[in-house]
């Protein structure tokens, strides 16, 4: 392409080109005005295709394509292309798509642009890819891309007409360095599942919305530090189920709602820590089942009425709350009886020194199981409850058996049982004769000595069955104190 057939702004562009100049066609050249003021110069993306492959070079010089406040009119088309030159255009307005699929860029900025879409899946870009505040009304596609430097979507926003496209296809990319997107504003649907970040990803105050369908898309996510989402706000599924993060998942003071579905899935994850607190409640299915985490800060109050736990584990559980404001989480799981969510959670207050709340989970985990057995099952159960509370609470035994030997001493000592031989018939002790029918290992002789008649011999079968029953009750209790030891 000759000089002679470009517009003068496009000549401009040109000769700015071989130095790397910046070309700036703002009002007063300074500040950024809004896009929709009026018709900007145009530029033919055939003509900065043609620069970008095949521009004027001057020895000495750094090449680069660097452009403010332009429209560009026509498709700009470099598939495949290989492009060593920096490419910024700013402010600047897109009449089609830019068709990126498969080029090697350098560096790419389109900052502050408003873009009708953004075609680059499988790019490769050797710097950073910035897209800071722009206002996309289609699909950007980066799905396979591979970005040596950082991917900056922040206080953008995009939309699409098509409900069943993702505004934003991150699907299997590459960023070496960190993904920024804070304050982003989505109309649909964010797929970044496959992807892998060396970074952080920061969506700190973003608006994610597609509500009945996904917000946030990344199963099998693989971030090398954290992902930092405080004060954000998803009206959709945010869906992060195999993925891995071994710093922190802040979700801080977030509001996720996705009514009659799943709000929030991060089952079979990897985190080293999980912040969930502050903020309104959840508003859907929170699902963490088969997760391994290392810290999970949880407050009571953001949990939604229907939580998965199911093989969930992890190591601190902050902020400390007493047991009967962490037991209700894990009857919310459906139906089904989960004995290792409540063995998690006693040793997360073992951890934290709290053996008290500990064998409270315990006694709730012994009441549940409980349910799922047969009737004679529960009604042994149901003794054992309130003999010992299951060998939790041993000193209840110890209640019931003080009151039952003063029971049998103050009746036996009104009422004398006749001996069975008179002449043999140690001296008759209300108390011991009480002791020997409740305890039914230890014997003081008085039993046998004494036959009590009608009523009296009644209470005595009461007291010895009594008896077995607390000290069957009491040693299956200690054993499972031991064996928990």
């Amino acid at each position: 392409m000759e000089i002679d057939d470009l517009t003068p702004a496009e000549a401009r562009v040109w000769r700015a080109f071989a130095t790397g100049a910046t070309t700036d066609f703002r009002e007063g050249a300074a500040g950024a005005p809004d896009p929709d003021r009026g018709p900007e110069p145009a530029l033919r993306a055939a003509v900065l295709r043609a620069l970008l492959l095949n521009g004027p070079r001057e020895p000495g010089e750094v090449a680069a394509l660097k452009v403010m406040g332009a429209r560009i009119t026509g498709e700009l088309d470099l598939r495949y292309a290989v492009v060593d030159s920096v490419v910024r255009l700013n402010h600047c307005r897109f009449d089609a798509v830019p068709r990126l699929a498969g080029a090697q860029l350098n560096y790419l900025n389109l900052r502050d642009c408003v873009l009708p879409g953004l075609a680059a899946a499988r790019s490769r870009i050797d710097g950073s890819l910035r897209l800071t505040r722009c206002r996309i009304s289609g699909p950007v596609q980066l799905g396979g891309a591979q970005i040596a430097g950082a991917l900056f979507v922040d206080r953008a926003e995009i939309t699409t007409g098509d409900p069943a496209q993702p505004v934003l296809a991150l699907h299997q990319l590459s960023v070496d360095d960190d993904l920024c997107a804070r304050g982003l504003r989505t109309r649909g649907a964010i797929r970044l599942d496959g992807a892998a970040v060396a970074g952080s990803i920061d969506l700190e105050d973003a608006e994610l919305s597609n509500p009945g369908g996904f917000a946030l898309q990344a199963e099998a996510l693989d971030v090398g530090a954290n992902l930092t989402a405080r004060r954000m706000r998803a009206d959709g599924r945010i869906d992060l189920r195999g993925s891995r993060v071994p710093g922190r998942v802040d979700l801080l003071n977030t509001s996720l709602s996705n009514p009659g579905g799943t709000a929030l899935r991060a089952s079979s994850c990897v985190m080293g820590e999980l912040w969930l607190r502050e903020g309104p409640p959840i508003r859907g299915r929170l699902n963490l089942r088969r997760a391994e985490i290392g810290r999970l800060h949880l407050a009571p109050e953001k949990l939604p009425d229907q939580v998965g736990l199911l093989e969930l584990t992890y190591t601190f559980l902050t902020p400390h709350e007493p047991a009967e404001r962490r037991l209700p989480m894990l009857e919310r799981d459906g139906d089904a009886f989960d004995p290792h969510s409540y063995e998690q959670l006693t040793a997360a207050y073992r951890t934290a020194g709290d053996d008290r709340a500990a064998r409270r989970v315990q006694l709730a985990k012994q009441r549940r199981h409980r349910g799922t057995l047969p009737w004679y099952g529960r009604l042994w159960g149901r003794l054992q409850d309130a003999a010992v509370g299951y060998g939790f609470r041993p000193l209840r035994a110890a209640g019931w058996l003080l009151s039952l030997l003063a029971v049998g001493s103050i009746v036996y000592a009104g009422h004398h049982p006749p001996p069975l031989k008179a002449d043999e018939a140690p001296p008759f002790s209300p108390v011991f004769y009480t002791l020997d029918l409740l305890l039914p290992v230890i014997s003081f002789g008085q039993e046998s000595a004494f036959a009590p008649t009608g009523w009296y011999q009644t209470l005595s079968y009461v007291l010895i069955v009594t008896g077995w029953v607390l000290a069957s009750t009491v040693v299956a209790g200690v054993t499972r104190t031991v064996s928990r030891q």
